[in-house]
């Protein structure tokens, strides 16, 4: 004998319906201001940087006629971009490959009880909590050829027969970049590591102790596939922020003269203050933009963080 669905029970199968629209609206007041967030900080900033690239811009920030491509021509015809973008590629890649085996040494140590954990757990978020501007200043200070105690240091233990300008060559500028960019990295990224250690279950390790398993096994065949979402966070938002990091990079490298020692972010910030072309440095936020976009979907394709393990 068959039977009839009501017509609300199928309005409510196709996803409409009276009631579904009710809920809509009651949960528009705390959506709301949300979306209007994501509108006003996110999405109208992103359309206007992509308007602002088709468009002739003057020194003085006129709006003066549609160009289309013609700033993205510009921008590929560029003889230091190809410098610039292995710059990025080189620094994102080492800071952040760097800070995650540092950073999973380091959680693992902080997991272990030991006399005075607590404060060294304290100690380890200090350079996450100091400004990045400060924290970057002192170790550009401490290099200084002529007066930088960590240059001085380097001679009193023999590791340099005199100071070096460290900071003054666009090899040793970019790697003290990259020191710093890592040390300022490991805090947020221990945090996270070791928040996904103490979220291991305990019967899991149980268990394969009972099984005869020793500790290196348990902590490749357990541990590390406990970490898996932990660890993809860790690395995704790393990439992230590295990525778009301008005051260290600003900082340690900015007394280098034309763009050998530029990635993408000091690139722009350079286009936009010197050269004063706002139409360009748009352009090149727009290609910056992109190149993160696609790094973040090429990622979360083949790591698919939110996979369970």
């Amino acid at each position: 004998m068959s039977t009839l669905t009501p017509p609300v029970i199928r309005e409510r199968k196709r996803g409409g319906g009276p009631q579904n629209r009710d809920s809509l609206w009651a949960a528009l007041p705390w959506v709301g201001p949300v979306l209007l967030l994501i509108f006003g900080v996110v999405l109208f900033p992103a359309a206007y940087m992509i308007y602002s690239s088709t468009r002739r811009i003057s020194q003085a920030g006129t709006n003066v006629e549609g160009v289309g491509f013609e700033n993205f021509a510009t921008v590929f015809a560029d003889p230091n971009l190809p410098r610039v973008l292995l710059n990025t590629f080189v620094w994102v890649i080492v800071v952040v490959s760097v800070t995650v085996v540092l950073s999973l040494l380091l959680a693992n140590f902080l997991n272990k009880p030991f006399p005075g954990r607590t404060l060294v757990r304290m100690a380890v978020i200090v350079p996450w909590a100091a400004s990045v501007v400060m924290t970057t200043t002192v170790f550009y200070y401490g290099l200084d050829r002529d007066y930088g105690i960590m240059n001085s240091f380097l001679v009193d233990i023999g590791l340099l027969d005199s100071t070096y300008g460290f900071t003054k060559n666009v090899a040793t500028a970019l790697g003290a970049a990259i020191v710093v960019g890592i040390f300022v990295s490991i805090p947020f990224t221990t945090y996270t590591l070791l928040a996904g250690l103490q979220a291991v279950p305990s019967d899991a390790l149980e268990a394969a102790k009972m099984d005869g398993a020793g500790p290196v096994r348990t902590y490749f065949s357990v541990v590390l596939p406990q970490l898996r979402g932990a660890l993809a966070v860790a690395v995704l938002i790393n990439v992230i922020n590295v990525f778009n990091n301008l005051p260290i990079l600003r900082i340690m490298t900015g007394s280098i003269p034309g763009y050998s020692a530029d990635t993408l972010m000091t690139y722009i910030f350079k286009v936009l203050q010197f050269d004063r072309r706002l139409d360009i440095a748009s352009a090149l936020s727009v290609v910056n933009f992109a190149v993160v976009i696609l790094i973040v979907a090429v990622y979360v394709k083949v790591v698919k963080p939110m996979k369970e393990t």
